[in-house]
């Protein structure tokens, strides 16, 4: 019998169950077990689940990425980025334009395509806060380095859409070969950027209405889905950045609507199997044949992001006056990456397909690299720091 989609979707949720009851037993985050699940289930292993049906699950990472985008939009609030000051803000651009920019120019330098270059060198602001904050919470750590990393990991995902939106919108420009002026790609980044921006305001307020009107919980979730739905569709049809789009649009809603929490509650308690399935696909994705072939290109990325991130940082701290203790040691608590940099690397695909394999190669062991050491690193830093007993 040949397996469809429901049984296969009833099969990678299983897999995906069964794999973070598992790598709890080694203490490591469950997105590393639901990448490892998906490697081992997936086409270029036991194929537990076929090409075509991967093939089938392509809306999952598109939903998933509008709903992680429409997350960090949350963590907007105008009253909460007053409350922790100026520092975790000035940090956490620092730090992310710090590993873009080092990446970007490692990659250049070193003769590979500038439109790659770019792509890939986006991605590397991304942090992944889970495995983090369960360092934290697990050794109850407390201090000055705690207290400023926690907002910097709440803004930092954010950072890295908008490095992303620029840098793709530059690498669009690269690969037109000619056929656009250079005021065209130059301009082009900043409408295609500042529509986004602009549309997404405006989903904002509408989300805002909606949820007045419609105040049952069921239908409050109905409608925030709808509007998650419909950023991605426009932004398809439009060429805009649905993460840019959907970040905005609960930005602005969370900062213009009493409703807010909850709503944000009732989203966040229906995403936990669509994350599983989105890591489980990316997983199955992973083509371990091709590691060879970016070998080098992943050393580089793996290592200058981590030294980009700490420089990023180090300046960061330095410029918003932050005790000597946080200059020295919140860099280390900074290299875990996870969700958003895989959904990056599938957008990708799109962006630059030449290398989109490649891409997802590189960032797909990366996490699996970063999720393995970063803990252990963080909980180090912290001890160091004086912050962990």
């Amino acid at each position: 019998m040949e397996p469809n989609i429901y049984t296969s979707l009833a099969i990678a949720l299983v897999l995906g169950l069964l794999s973070s009851k598992c790598i709890k037993i080694i203490r490591l985050p469950n997105v590393t077990g639901y990448l490892i699940i998906g490697l081992i289930a997936g086409p270029y292993c036991l194929k537990l689940l076929s090409f075509e049906v991967i093939e089938q699950f392509l809306i999952i990472p598109e939903i998933a990425l509008g709903l992680i985008a429409f997350s960090i939009g949350a963590e907007f609030k105008l009253d909460y980025l007053k409350k922790v000051g100026k520092s975790p803000v000035v940090i956490a651009f620092a730090e992310g334009i710090g590993a873009v920019i080092l990446v970007d120019l490692i990659l250049i330098v070193t003769g590979h395509d500038p439109a790659f270059s770019l792509v890939l060198g986006a991605i590397a602001a991304a942090t992944a806060p889970a495995a983090t904050l369960m360092v934290v919470r697990q050794y109850k750590a407390k201090g000055p380095v705690t207290e400023t990393l926690l907002p910097v990991v709440a803004i930092d995902d954010a950072v890295a859409l908008i490095a992303f939106g620029l840098s793709v919108a530059i690498a669009k420009g690269i690969n037109s070969h000619g056929s656009v002026s250079l005021i065209s790609s130059i301009i082009n980044p900043v409408i295609e950027i500042g529509g986004a921006l602009i549309f997404g305001a405006v989903l904002g307020v509408v989300l805002k209405y909606l949820t007045d009107w419609f105040t049952g919980r069921g239908n409050r979730l109905s409608v925030s889905l709808a509007m998650v739905l419909l950023s991605i569709g426009v932004s398809n049809i439009t060429g805009l950045s649905a993460l840019l789009v959907c970040m905005t649009m609960s930005a602005v809603y969370a900062n213009i609507s009493k409703a807010s929490d909850t709503v944000f509650e009732l989203v966040e308690r229906i995403t936990p199997p669509i994350f599983m399935l989105f890591f489980l696909v990316s997983g199955a994705k992973l083509n371990l044949s091709i590691l060879p072939s970016v070998g080098f290109i992943g050393v580089l990325y793996i290592i200058f992001r981590v030294v980009g991130k700490y420089m990023g940082t180090a300046v960061g701290a330095k410029l918003s006056q932050a005790q000597p203790v946080v200059t020295k040691y919140l860099g280390y608590t900074l290299i875990p990456q996870a969700g958003v940099a895989i959904g990056l690397a599938g957008l990708a695909t799109k962006i630059v397909p030449e290398y989109g394999g490649q891409i997802q190669t590189i960032i797909l062991c990366a996490t699996i690299i970063y999720e393995l050491c970063g803990p252990v690193i963080t909980k180090l830093a912290l001890k160091k720091a004086g912050e962990i007993e």
